[in-house]
């Protein structure tokens, strides 16, 4: 058995809450070593937001941004209280990213690229003097009845402290490290575990006419979930169109529903292109804009309006011909047109796999952590932070949120029991 240095805090893994964590627990005056199994730290941070990193949303009313967790607000008051969203925006202009915000309050540097945020964390910790060694798995906890005493490497060396701080993630992405190991170490620790499942993830459609649409957006959509003919989920946000069915902000909020009904039978979906209007006010505005296009072929008549593409398939589940010239098209036709675009039908083929999944559920339950200092309430010198939890969450910067929020927490209580000796 190699022997090793000992530090005050070890913080296990490398991500947006590891290197909080870290840099935070620096901040308290602790000798701070972080290890990453990758060759470099923040893979999965760099990929957040479409690589532009939506690190946090603008909802600053606490109680409105805990409405987003339902049936886990109650233990995320706390931990907000103490690093909350404005908490955040402070951080990361301190350290020269200025940031701007955009529909659904997500907020992004202004630089558009994660590497910012990745690269301003960096320095962060390097301010703080935190130790960090890349390519370094760890193999397991060393452990007392009830105390962490070490880590033991993948290379047989063990490293030690007096708290630890685990934020290896959960399963999304496994590509860029993120293979559930924290969960294996929980488990050996005593601690249970939900299974990871898929949380935000895209959704397979069976029509082959919605993968011809690949690629077109709608900031306001409509979407309600349908099964054995009955309602069972409606909202509204960002939709996107693609190859193999929908994604964007909405379908992804909606998958874990969409999930649990699968279980059950077949799921259908209405979206809904309009879903501020209802069919009489849309049929007023095509109306309105046929009246200066009378000569025009309906598929041509409402550029500007609705994408021509969009147009092309709604003409078509209409049964209209999107060669009719507009001064034939009778009144019949055009409301049947608006009940298409009130109510695309299409049928749910599955959801892509955990790997394709923005966010992954499962992990510690909340009731076997103490929020106030993300601490476990198995072994007191061991601390919780980011993916590791299972806390389901909306798109919109709530997961990088959480990740601020309990990393800052975990860093700063990890500092209280050391041993200053």
């Amino acid at each position: 058995m190699k022997s090793s240095k000992k530090y005050d805090v070890i913080v296990i893994g490398g991500g947006p809450a590891g290197m909080m964590a870290a840099g935070r627990a620096a901040e308290c005056g602790a000798r701070i070593v972080l290890f990453e199994k990758n060759d470099s730290l923040g893979r999965k941070l760099l990929l957040t937001g479409g690589g532009r990193c939506n690190l946090t949303n603008a909802t600053f009313d606490r109680n409105l941004f805990l409405s987003k967790f339902p049936g886990v607000a109650k233990f995320l008051h706390s931990p907000l209280s103490t690093f909350g969203v404005q908490e955040t925006l402070d951080f990361f202009h301190a350290l020269d990213v200025p940031t701007k915000t955009e529909e659904e309050r997500r907020v992004f540097p202004v630089s558009d690229q994660a590497k910012t945020v990745l690269d301003a964390l960096e320095r962060y910790m390097k301010r703080g003097s935190v130790t960090v060694v890349t390519s370094a798995p760890i193999d397991r906890f060393e452990t007392t009845t009830d105390t962490i005493v070490g880590i033991r490497l993948a290379d047989g060396s063990i490293v030690t402290a007096d708290s630890y701080i685990l934020t290896t993630g959960g399963t999304s992405h496994p590509e860029t490290g993120s293979t559930g190991d924290g969960f294996r170490f929980l488990r050996d620790l005593g601690h249970t575990i939900n299974e990871p499942r898929a949380s935000l993830v895209p959704i397979r459609i069976r029509e082959p006419w919605t993968h011809t649409l690949s690629g077109t957006s709608f900031s306001d959509a409509g979407l309600t979930v349908f099964q054995d003919g009955k309602k069972k989920a409606t909202s509204t946000g960002k939709l996107l169109f693609t190859h193999f069915g929908l994604s964007g902000p909405l379908a992804l909020n909606m998958s874990r529903t969409i999930d649990s009904l699968l279980q059950n039978g077949e799921v259908l979906l209405s979206v809904d292109l309009f879903p501020y209007s209802d069919i009489g006010e849309l049929d007023g505005k095509i109306r309105g804009h046929f009246d200066s296009r009378k000569n025009k072929q309906i598929q041509n008549s409402l550029d500007g309006f609705i994408p021509p593409l969009v147009l092309l398939v709604a003409l078509r589940r209409a049964d209209i011909d999107p060669e009719k010239p507009i001064h034939s098209v009778t009144k019949d036709e055009r409301l049947r047109l608006s009940t298409v675009l009130k109510g695309l039908m299409m049928t749910v083929d599955g959801l892509l796999g955990p790997e394709k999944a923005i966010v992954t559920s499962g992990g510690v339950p909340p009731e076997e952590v103490d929020f106030k200092r993300m601490r476990s309430r198995i072994y007191p010198n061991l601390f919780l932070a980011g993916d590791i939890l299972d806390i389901d969450r909306p798109s919109g910067g709530y997961s990088l949120q959480l990740c601020w929020t309990t990393g800052y927490v975990a860093g700063t209580a990890a500092t209280d029991i050391v041993s200053r000796t």
